[in-house]
């Protein structure tokens, strides 16, 4: 499977997946200052700006590690200092997460309070010329 664009993403995500993915996706890019992009990276949308910041995988796409719902995943969790306890790490010692199965499951408040975090970070990455 190459997913090249949100289009093709889109067609073959169940309808939960899609709702979750666009809500998920338009809290990020609110957030995000001008400098950050997004692609599609590993078949499903990636988030940058100096380095990684976070990825949005749908269990339909393969590899993602969940059998259903949407994680939110943040490229440096480690480095975020998350207080609340909102995010999940599993076996992987960087990527942190949140799973999300349904659209009503998501709460913008945390989800940006850990997006100014990982911005931060992500500045503390600029190379100095």
């Amino acid at each position: 499977m190459k997913i090249r664009n949100l289009v093709e993403l889109f067609s073959i995500l169940p309808e939960d997946e899609r709702i979750i993915v666009d809500v998920l996706r338009q809290i990020v890019i609110e957030a995000l200052p001008e400098y950050c992009k997004e692609k599609i990276s590993y078949n499903v949308p990636f988030f940058y700006g100096h380095k990684g910041i976070c990825i949005i995988w749908p269990s339909t796409v393969p590899r993602g590690g969940i059998k259903e719902g949407v994680l939110l995943g943040f490229w440096y969790g480690n480095k975020l200092n998350d207080r609340d306890g909102f995010l999940s790490h599993g076996t992987n010692k960087q990527i942190f997460y949140k799973i999300y199965h349904t659209p009503e499951e998501i709460d913008e408040r945390p989800i940006k309070k850990l997006l100014k975090e990982a911005i931060k970070l992500d500045g503390a990455f600029r190379r100095v010329s």
